[in-house]
């Protein structure tokens, strides 16, 4: 793994080097090279340092760590001119580079996307490689630009992912109402599979609506509202996926499995945003053509089973003019009786100050997790957010 890191790390100077000809600048969104209008380059790096303690309430046992728990590397840009757009992302800390995602595998997982985009005429992109799947807004929202630590127990259970495959992507506006609409081809098995496809392909279709005009800065896809917007804004999202004979028991994510099964699952999500006030809700429904459960081992006892179910998750914070925001998360997994999974219910208080946007920050949450009814876990965390 340390090789192949090393080898990486290398081609990307390799490549860097040569654009210190080119006019080159650096501000609060990287590092941006560009020569006249036939190419640009703008390069990202980012760390988050996490603290993460977990209190069990049964047997009264304390564990703790701390790890790096991102760090990217992220170039996009465009080539011969604008209607030509490009995006590479890496991951660099272990828990990034998990190669759970490869069957059989024991290569570390490096590329997060790879990507070409061809805007081939207004309010029209179709993309071509490997990115995240336009699932749950939580997912797509960066891992950078969060309102909490990390992401809910329903994006834990049941987000898409990324994916390797076509997206089309399209925009249109009606007098002050802005629609979006993608859909989305893919292999169905997640990233960087290089075995053969097991199943079917994987389809997503996504339609999002505006109806009070669109937010400033992208604040749709951020934590918080970080733009103070100056009129009520709201986004609503609705998304229907069909993964034709997964293999994964959730899809893009999870172990392989012995047998196969349809995976059909539908999210619906909102975003409000005003004067420095934020919500965001979501909810899922995942569910089988038939059984779940594929195995069983010689107890009876279930081995082997997608996961399918119902979510919820509903949060929401304030930013005062300081720039500290004060922010409450309520999340629900309700798992199908059939898989003998628990229910959770995971309740967080979380507190942020943002130095520069979500470039440089910090952010601290509490976590009450309850299982079956039963109180179960508390956990803590500290991260620091720094890049450039």
């Amino acid at each position: 793994m340390a090789k192949d890191l090393i080898k990486t790390l290398i081609l990307i100077l390799c490549f860097i080097f040569p654009l210190a000809a080119f006019s080159q600048s650096i501000s609060r969104k990287g590092i941006i090279f560009k020569k006249d209008s036939t190419f640009s380059a703008r390069i990202n790096a980012r760390i988050q340092t996490l603290y993460q303690g977990e209190y069990s309430i049964g047997d009264k046992s304390y564990e703790d760590g701390i790890q790096v728990r991102r760090a990217r590397i992220k170039m996009e840009g465009f080539a011969l001119s604008e209607q030509f757009e490009y995006k590479i992302e890496l991951a660099l800390s272990n828990s990034d580079m998990a190669n759970s995602t490869v069957e059989n595998s024991n290569s570390p997982n490096l590329v997060l996307d790879a990507l070409t985009k061809w805007n081939f005429a207004p309010g029209f992109s179709l993309w071509f490689g490997q990115t995240k799947l336009p699932g749950n807004r939580e997912r797509v929202i960066s891992s950078q630009k969060m309102q909490f630590v990390d992401r809910s127990l329903l994006n834990a259970r049941y987000n898409l992912d990324r994916d390797v495959g076509m997206q089309l992507h399209h925009t249109f506006s009606t007098g002050n109402i802005t629609f979006k609409e993608i859909a989305a081809l893919s292999m169905g098995e997640g990233r960087n599979i290089t075995t053969g496809n097991k199943g079917g392909y994987d389809y997503t279709g996504r339609v999002e609506v505006y109806p009070l005009g669109e937010f400033k800065d992208d604040g749709d896809y951020f934590g918080s509202d970080l733009s103070r917007e100056e009129r009520p804004k709201l986004a609503v999202g609705l998304t229907y996926d069909f993964n034709d004979r997964a293999s994964r028991e959730r899809g893009q994510l999870g172990d392989f499995l012995s047998g196969s099964r349809d995976l059909k699952t539908f999210f619906a999500d909102a975003m409000f945003k005003y004067r420095g006030f934020s919500v965001m809700t979501e909810f899922v429904d995942r569910e089988t053509d038939g059984s779940a459960v594929v195995a069983r081992n010689d107890a009876g006892d279930i081995s082997e089973a997608f996961f399918t179910g119902t979510g919820f998750n509903l949060q929401g914070g304030y930013l005062i003019k300081s720039n500290v925001e004060v922010a409450g998360r309520y999340s629900s997994v309700n798992a199908d009786n059939e898989i003998q999974q628990p229910d959770e219910k995971q309740w967080t208080l979380g507190f942020s100050k943002y130095f520069v946007d979500h470039t440089l920050k910090i952010q601290s949450d509490v976590s009450l997790l309850r299982e079956n009814r039963q109180n179960s876990e508390v956990m803590y965390r500290f991260q620091v957010e720094i890049g450039f």
